[in-house]
């Protein structure tokens, strides 16, 4: 069985939710990545901020992303998965929410990180093409 923590790509960072925006840009290229969990004061997951959150939900708004912090962009019930789920599970998960971008926790811990690159390398085309279907689907 393939599992979230088969598939994941490990060494996801957290953003906390009191670090502005220009710091989690600058750290999102630093890791070269397009997304970072938020976490809370008590490294809990509060959320997901992508480098699109910033652009059109700080930048574009008019807003300084060195005065407006994570925990701000944090928006809706943030969603994960156990680093034990099936594949199916993640796929389940990311497809019912709509989402592209999925934490993988392991003993209340972030451990990683499942991308759209990352069911790429692991999915058959098949597979890729259904999960596409159902998370870009719009209605």
């Amino acid at each position: 069985m393939t599992t979230a923590g088969d598939i994941m790509h490990r060494g996801a960072q957290w953003i906390p939710a009191h670090e502005t925006l220009d710091r989690a840009a600058q750290l999102m290229r630093e890791l070269g990545v397009g997304a970072l969990p938020i976490s809370d004061e008590n490294e809990r997951l509060c959320g997901i901020l992508t480098d699109r959150d910033i652009v059109v939900g700080c930048v574009a708004m008019g807003h300084d992303p060195s005065r407006v912090t994570a925990g701000e962009m944090a928006q809706g019930t943030p969603r994960w998965i156990e680093a034990d789920a099936d594949i199916g599970e993640v796929l389940r998960e990311m497809e019912d929410h709509q989402i592209r971008r999925l934490p993988v926790i392991e003993n209340k811990r972030l451990v990683g990180m499942i991308s759209e690159a990352d069911l790429v390398r692991n999915l058959s085309e098949d597979q890729i093409a259904e999960w596409a279907e159902r998370v870009y689907a719009r209605g």
